[in-house]
């Protein structure tokens, strides 16, 4: 018994002799490869450089794009044995893209290309704003041959200056926006289909044409009342409609019959030949994992479209691996069926092989001890440290978005293009055309976009079919226009204009003008009128002295207006109009009244206009025959004379008022017309105050206000530094100094000197003497008190004895210096005043 706990400590012993020779080796292992990576130097080769050196000044580049470091060394030795094992494990699969070339031809690890990037833009702050932008701003170089990885992958750097790249180089520029923005995004190599290689997008719908649908429309259940009417009794034959109806599904079937063997054919003209690389073209698109930034889900994006796919998208056929800016991960799952049955948990280790230890790039071959490991981890040691300096050419990049300019994009039966702001003289940033035939030569509608325009144009829509054009505006310009659906700026033709009607006095909402009718909407008026209708004559005819018809340019006659208003509910049912008629060329008014609660007729009023015209002294002839009136209510008292006399004269003012409206209104669109044509023959870009590399007045006035707030701070500095300025100012800065003057303020500056020195002296003398006072009181209370002192109290005597000492030492020093120095000061004030170009002339 006693034995057998000697023997397990002897093994113990013995295991850890091994187990600290085995930990010997593995050091000296690690220092003889860190030794042999410091010896190795990769140099570019002329061969290896990218097709469009010569565009960019390489020399400009960092000294971390043309060479590697130690620690970069180390990870591209650990790549290229992962690489290795990887290949003899697997040697049907593809190589890895794990050290491709940079655009120096240095190798380079492809998590040190990504550089996490946030750039002061919201619209970059989104996931849809960076695809959106990368997309834009950047054009497709295909992969040569389309099977294999790329042989250079370059830095975002390069991009911005050359915006060309394969979809590698679209996915490391959209991955490193979307890390800086706080997604959880991934590089994926893998393999797509042809079309998404290729960014072919002509048989896809124009996104946007595609109209979404917010939600279904629900069917209302009529409400049955206990108290109703009955329907009438429905006597058609019950066979004759069985029979139609039998008919009608008849022809229904057909037709759709048709309509289908049409969208087959169409299909079959449209169907693609098929794709003998199907399977094996290489692609690469951007994943974002779920998690951060509130994402729910995990999906794909697109960067040659910038849109977002299911990661269960027939369009994407398998994967190799993915990358971040810390680690590598290489699939190991099957592929057979795409990507619908994947799992991204990428902390699986049987369905992801990482390079490097953990999520944040550390590697397992170099922490052989746990402890260091532990260590390593808490320190946060990274190997993946991105080479990519941060590319200050994005600060403006989003501003220029396309290539050149202007990017086109063809789609199914639509053309969009797309250009930069301020490019175009007009403002244009968007066009879409779309067709209606599939070669994409018969254009039936064209819509434009448009930004910073002066006035207020957003949009333009034109239908080649119809030549109708729709225009839009922002809110601001004048009138409170918000579209303008036209065929032609001719006043008196047909169009239809809304405005914005919280903007305007009148309520205006939306004005419809045909060549004889003008119909107005209006809201939330006072007076509750929402509607008026205006129906006009043809002109009169008007012929000059040859007996040529002139075009009359006059107020077109009117025939008809009819007001419509609300329900004011301060007001019984039966004295709230309604619905008021102006028939001028009957000289007639009708009036109609609200309809009240428990009624289902509502009242009105007939009035024809006496047809001599009345004033103060002489007034209208009336006759009860010029007023029809019924009263829904038979127990009413009818309405007297005098009273029907009055609203007769109401209404006849009220007609001549609706006219004057009227008149108005076509001024106003006829004004409305004279502005558009005179903006659109010269139109005016706006450009923000902030924008100082556009805005040419903005940015003259802030360099005037920089140059002069300079020069007030080198003069304000020059006068802090004169000191002979307080001298100067008491005597009223004079341009020129008599010597008497000068004289006085040679006496005066030294004097002020000399009490300044003797000021200090006093005052180092003034403390040195207190310090010297305390020192002595201190002293005597020690004396006094010595015999019933403490041990602390001796101390803290002590150790304040030192310090005052300290400090009367100091002042002894300071105060015999301050002696020694101030004749030195004195004569050297002398000597600054005689050679100052003021005081020169009069001193010497």
């Amino acid at each position: 018994m006693e034995v057998l706990p000697k023997v397990e400590s002897d093994k113990e012993v013995a295991i850890d002799e091994a187990e600290e020779d085995r930990q010997d080796e593995v050091n000296e292992d690690l220092l003889k490869l860190e030794e042999t990576l410091c010896n190795i130097q990769i140099t570019p080769t002329p061969c290896s450089l990218p097709e469009r050196a010569q565009e960019v000044d390489l020399s400009q580049y960092p000294t971390s794009y043309k060479e590697n470091s130690p620690q970069e060394k180390l990870l591209l030795a650990i790549a290229d044995n992962f690489c290795c094992q990887y290949v003899h494990l697997y040697p049907d699969r593809k190589p890895l893209l794990l050290s491709p070339l940079n655009e120096c031809g240095v190798q380079k690890f492809v998590s040190t290309t990504l550089r996490p990037t946030l750039l002061s833009y919201p619209e970059l702050y989104s996931w849809e704003g960076c695809a959106s932008f990368v997309s834009e701003f950047l054009s497709l170089k295909p992969l040569d041959p389309p099977i294999d990885p790329p042989r250079h992958l370059y830095s975002p750097t390069w991009l911005m200056q050359t915006q060309r790249g394969s979809c590698f180089d679209f996915s490391t520029l959209l991955c490193s926006l979307l890390l800086g923005a706080g997604y959880n995004a991934y590089c994926v190599s893998g393999y797509a289909v042809k079309e998404m290689c290729l960014l072919n997008q002509s048989l896809q719908e124009c996104p946007l044409l595609v109209t979404h649908v917010k939600g279904k429309a629900t069917e209302q259940k009529r409400q049955v009342k206990k108290y109703s009417v009955k329907p009438p009794r429905d006597l058609r034959s019950g066979f004759e409609q069985r029979q139609e109806e039998r008919r009608q599904a008849d022809a229904q079937a057909i037709l759709l019959k048709k309509q289908q063997e049409a969208e087959r054919l169409q299909e079959e003209r449209e169907r693609l030949p098929p794709d003998p690389l199907l399977g094996l073209r290489v692609h690469c698109w951007v994943l974002i994992l779920s998690g951060n930034r509130e994402v729910p889900e995990n999906f794909f994006i697109n960067p040659l479209t910038g849109k977002s796919l299911s990661t269960t998208n027939k369009c994407f056929l398998g994967i190799e691996s993915i990358w971040n800016h810390q680690n590598y991960w290489v699939n190991m799952q099957d592929c057979r069926f795409g990507c619908a049955e994947m799992n991204f948990d990428l902390g699986d280790a049987v369905k992801w092989e990482y390079l490097l230890y953990g999520t944040t790039g550390q590697s397992l071959l170099l922490i052989p001890d746990m402890k260091k490991q532990q260590e390593a981890e808490d320190d946060e040691e990274v190997l993946t440290h991105s080479h990519v300096s941060y590319p200050y050419q994005m600060l403006h990049a989003p501003s220029t978005r396309c290539p050149g300019g202007m990017k086109v994009i063809q789609y199914r039966k639509a053309k969009l293009e797309k250009f930069a702001p301020y490019l175009l003289p007009d403002g244009l940033v968007t066009r879409l055309t779309s067709y209606s035939d599939l070669d994409c030569t018969q254009p039936s509608t064209v819509k434009e976009w448009y930004q910073h325009r002066h006035d207020h144009l957003e949009e333009r829509e034109l239908k080649k079919t119809s030549n109708v054009t729709i225009e839009h505006f922002r809110p601001g310009r004048s009138y409170a226009l918000k579209s303008h659906r036209y065929i032609t700026m001719t006043p008196e033709t047909e169009r239809q204009m809304d405005f914005y009607s919280h903007a305007r006095a009148d309520g205006l909402a939306r004005r419809v003008e045909m060549p004889f009718e003008m119909t107005e909407t209006f809201e939330d008026r006072p007076d509750f009128m929402y509607h008026r209708h205006v129906v006009f004559g043809k002109r009169i005819k008007v012929f000059g002295p040859s007996n040529t018809e002139v075009p009359d340019q006059g107020q077109r006659p009117l025939q008809k207006v009819v007001e419509r208003f609300n329900r004011d509910r301060s007001k019984p049912a039966g004295e709230d109009v309604a619905e008021r008629i102006f028939l001028v060329s009957e000289d007639r008014i009708q009036v109609t009244y609200h309809r009240e609660d428990d009624r289902i007729i509502p009242a009105w009023r007939n009035f024809i206009k006496p047809r001599d015209s009345g004033d103060s002294q002489n007034p209208h002839s009336f006759t009860p025959q010029m007023a029809s009136t019924f009263q829904v209510d038979p127990f009413e008292k009818p309405s007297k004379n005098l009273f029907l006399y009055e609203m007769l004269v109401h209404m006849m003012k009220e007609e001549e008022r609706v006219a004057l409206r009227v008149k108005e209104s076509e001024k106003e669109v006829r004004a409305i017309l004279g502005v558009r044509e005179q903006e659109e023959s010269s139109i005016e870009l706006h450009i923000s105050i902030y924008n100082t590399a556009r805005n040419e007045r903005a940015r003259c006035h802030r360099e005037a206000l920089e140059r002069t707030a300079k020069e007030e701070r080198l003069r304000q500095e020059e006068k802090e530094l004169d000191f002979l300025a307080p001298l100067l100012a008491q005597l009223g800065d004079p341009e020129n100094l008599t010597r008497q003057a000068a004289l006085q303020l040679r006496n005066d500056c030294l004097a002020d000197l000399k009490q300044r020195l003797i000021d200090k002296a006093n005052l180092i003398q003034a403390r040195f003497e207190r310090e010297t006072q305390e020192l002595q009181q201190k002293q005597q209370w020690y004396q006094k008190n010595q015999l019933t002192m403490t041990k602390e109290d001796e101390d803290e005597y002590l150790a304040y004895c030192s310090d005052a000492m300290f400090r009367i030492h100091i002042l002894k020093l300071r105060l015999s210096r301050h002696k020694d120095k101030a004749p030195q000061k004195y004569l050297a004030l002398d000597e600054r005043l005689r050679r100052d170009p003021r005081l020169a002339n009069h001193l010497w």
